[in-house]
């Protein structure tokens, strides 16, 4: 796969191409890919996405504070990649480029610098300023400049409707496990070992503390779940608990992510890891004193490799 991030050196055969933010790349947008494949054979051309960064939103509400997104754009670029899609588009998304309607878009962008054959849009899909090109409106560009369009009926997984919203707002409840039917995947996070009160080593369980590499990247609901931890390239399992704590960090929400990897002594403080969910175990809880604690740690650590040997590959 191609990435650009300006179009003076784009190049594709007859271009077949989508547009969108593809927050979470979840099986809806993979009907979408698997359509756009199919159409780029039918016209003899290459697929194209075209995404933008940064958020949409970031730029037209520049006081947003509550965007959680399901996916980072080296994220999205590693899952387009691993779909089979020629060419990604990473539009720079500007106040001025805000500001075109979507004649000129379609005139300037789509047109003359990426010479679109085929232009593929869901069916309730606007762009422009003030969000004006609809579907007719663009079934007009398209004759007045000589590309094909196809359009995109609902698309529905098992009579369901996937949306990035409906996954947000499963791991906003820790549902992981629906979110991750959804996806196509294990929920992932990717960030650093930070520095912590080193409390889990005094009571026997020891844990990194994880710093989110996105502040705009959506962390699961509070609770304890089953995780798997990948640190220099080698998988681990572990449970890990989300929570608060008093003192500042940069997780979105100020959300405490604490990991205990099982059978591991190995120090990765400053180093990067990635986790993926796998379920949930419990909600969090207070409990009245370490010896309580201690007992619950076990049992979780029981519950969770349990939960993780009836998923070593999902």
């Amino acid at each position: 796969m191609k990435t650009y991030e300006e179009l003076s050196k784009f190049n594709a055969k007859n271009p077949v191409v989508t547009i969108g933010t593809f927050d979470g790349v979840h099986l809806g947008h993979r009907i979408v890919i698997d359509r756009l494949k199919a159409y780029a054979k039918k016209y003899g051309g290459e697929t194209v996405i075209f995404t933008f960064y940064p958020h949409p939103r970031l730029v037209t509400k520049p006081d947003e504070t509550n965007l959680r997104l399901l996916t980072t754009l080296e994220e999205k670029k590693q899952l387009f990649a691993s779909l089979g899609i020629d060419h990604l588009i990473v539009y720079p998304f500007t106040k001025e480029f805000s500001e075109l309607t979507y004649t000129e878009f379609v005139k300037t962008i789509l047109v003359d610098k990426i010479k679109t054959h085929c232009l593929v849009v869901g069916y309730d899909h606007k762009f422009g300023k003030d969000r004006q090109g609809g579907f007719e409106y663009l079934k007009e560009c398209a004759l007045k400049y000589n590309f094909e369009i196809e359009k995109l009926e609902p698309l529905l997984l098992n009579d369901i409707h996937i949306s990035s919203t409906k996954i947000r707002e499963a791991l906003q409840k820790g549902d992981v496990k629906t979110a991750n039917k959804y996806l196509g995947y294990e929920f992932t996070l990717h960030g650093t070992v930070v520095e912590g009160k080193r409390l889990g080593r005094q009571i026997g369980f020891p844990t990194a503390n994880i710093e989110s590499s996105d502040i705009h990247k959506l962390i699961p609901g509070y609770g304890v779940y089953a995780v798997k931890i990948f640190s220099e390239g080698i998988e681990h399992t572990g449970m890990l608990n989300i929570g608060t704590r008093p003192t500042f960090n940069q997780n979105a929400d100020n959300r405490s992510i604490e990991v205990n990897i099982f059978d591991f002594e190995k120090d990765i403080y400053k180093k990067e890891v990635t986790l993926t969910f796998v379920d949930k175990i419990r909600e969090e809880k207070k409990f009245p004193g370490v010896e309580a604690l201690v007992e619950q740690l076990k049992k979780d650590k029981i519950s969770a490799l349990k939960i993780l040997s009836a998923n070593p590959n999902f």
